[in-house]
């Protein structure tokens, strides 16, 4: 593609693993009691872009089924991990994934929205699907690992995907871990709009 920012449209399991890993290099919080969740939302509320994420026990058997654990939300320089099995500070993070006025970026949000709707009402805002946004652009990779390598040509590692998200403390991996997922969906999008902002590029449209 002409002057596109991204190195490939596609890129295979074998390409991905060659590639470097990229890090958070942003200030983490892990939120857990109803007072740092207050200051935390109070925060968010004066960003305008935001990268959207969560995080759930994996199931070991049939039946074993967990709700969301842990939202993440981002901006370029922090990010905070909520830890919603606290059912209040699960309505205060609500606040912002329901405020029209803040645009959140995630990716396979369906399947993010479908479990925060299992913890109560929710009624998600301004958000976009970034596996939908990025077709646009002719990258044809669903898997955030990989749209990242497309453009960044660096790999995200997601080998604490399958973690206890509910163990009594997060480890430093599983920290950085959630971070990087939550910071790689904004920066994707706000790469995407400044590339095509700045070189008049016109995105592709369906049929």
């Amino acid at each position: 593609m002409t002057n596109a920012i991204w190195h490939r449209e596609s890129i295979s399991k074998e390409d991905l693993a060659k590639l470097p890993s990229e890090t958070f290099e942003g200030q983490i919080y892990v939120i857990q009691t109803i007072t740092e969740a207050q200051k935390a939302v109070c925060a968010l509320k004066d960003c305008k872009l935001l990268g959207f994420d969560t995080e759930t026990k994996p199931s070991r058997f049939k039946g074993d089924v967990h709700n969301i654990s842990l939202i993440q939300l981002s901006t370029d320089s922090f990010c905070f991990l909520f830890r919603i099995l606290n059912v209040e500070i699960l309505h205060l993070v609500k606040l912002v994934l329901e405020d029209e006025n803040i645009l959140k970026i995630g990716l396979s949000l369906k399947d993010d929205f479908r479990g925060l709707n299992k913890t109560g009402h929710f009624n998600p805002q301004n958000f976009i699907e970034l596996q939908t946004y990025v077709k646009d652009f002719g990258i044809k990779d669903n898997g955030l690992s990989k749209i990242y390598a497309n453009i960044f040509n660096k790999r995200i590692s997601k080998r604490q995907r399958l973690s206890n998200w509910e163990a009594d403390f997060l480890t430093n991996e599983q920290k950085k871990y959630a971070a990087l997922d939550a910071w790689a969906t904004r920066r994707i999008f706000t790469e995407l709009e400044n590339f095509k902002n700045k070189n008049n590029y016109i995105p592709k449209q369906e049929g």
